[in-house]
């Protein structure tokens, strides 16, 4: 049995392993991507942030008009059923390890029909896997990112399972060897395929407003807190193309890059072409906030 196969994993209201799980080719998160999903990262066994990640989640299955299937408790006692089997499948204590944990939730079974079906329960999954690191030269050295127009639909708040367009366009960037693809909507940036983006300019840190067009991270909360810890100035605001080219420095993040500098954006040297000094401060305190 492969390392995936084996991977622990819950399935309405049971849990198992991967290769004992299977849904019906009729749900609706198979046939339309009708479904929401959220990804927790888990560091040293201390799930990050859970209580903003089910406030999202929660969030997101209102609009779609999916009724949530789990309290924060249950979703709580499932996630750290989930951390306990991964550590016991790899023999190794929960505390030393860094895991993800990916949770999703479909509308359900049914007969193809774009109409939503009422009286249906939702499909709910989840399960876990390790969380990669994230390579030190990303880190020390920076990352490559390209540019493209925003294609995707205009409900980017929702934390859907229909990816394609994040796929397509993370797709770009893989293409050219970048790590990922920066993208604007109307020449106003709104976030990556996978990750939303921080524009600093003059020791200000800035991001694209809370908006349909942008996916609020979980680091969107942690970057302003980070920045009033250090006293960084930041705001939420429209900004143009020409400002994210002209910026001293330029950052993503995401729940499995963290926080990264992006040294190199379509060709175009980002500042001075290195990590820059808001960067290296933010990382500093979210490295303690993981420990916390």
């Amino acid at each position: 049995m492969s390392l995936i196969q084996s991977l622990p994993c819950y399935l309405n209201g049971e849990f198992s392993t991967l290769d004992k799980c299977s849904i019906s080719v009729m749900d609706r998160g198979f046939i339309f991507g009708d479904g929401i999903y959220e990804v927790v990262p888990v560091y040293a066994g201390r799930p990050f942030r859970l209580a903003s990640h089910l406030s999202r989640l929660a969030r997101s299955l209102s609009e779609v008009r999916i009724e949530n299937p789990l309290t924060d408790t249950q979703w709580r006692a499932v996630v750290e059923e989930l951390v306990s089997r991964y550590a016991n499948m790899t023999d190794k204590p929960a505390a030393t390890l860094n895991q993800l944990i990916y949770i999703q939730v479909t509308r359900g079974v049914a007969m193809r029909d774009h109409v939503m079906p009422e009286g249906i329960a939702p499909t709910v999954f989840a399960m876990v896997n390790s969380l990669k690191d994230i390579p030190d030269s990303h880190v020390t050295a920076g990352v490559r990112c390209i540019t493209a127009e925003d294609f995707r639909w205009e409900k980017a708040h929702i934390k859907s399972t229909s990816l394609l367009g994040a796929v397509l366009s993370r797709q770009m960037s893989a293409d050219v060897g970048a790590l990922e693809t920066i993208m604007f909507r109307d020449g106003k940036l709104s976030e990556a395929a996978a990750s939303n983006v921080w524009v600093v300019k003059e020791g200000k840190v800035s991001g694209p407003p809370k908006d349909n067009l942008v996916l609020e991270g979980i680091r969107y909360a942690i970057i302003e807190e980070l920045c009033q810890a250090e006293g960084i100035p930041f705001s939420l605001e429209e900004i143009d193309r020409s400002a994210v080219f002209s910026a001293d420095e330029l950052m993503i993040s995401s729940a499995t890059k963290g926080i990264l500098p992006v040294i190199e954006l379509d060709d175009h040297v980002v500042g001075a072409g290195k990590p820059g000094p808001i960067f290296q401060r933010l990382l500093t305190r979210y490295q303690l906030e993981k420990l916390k």
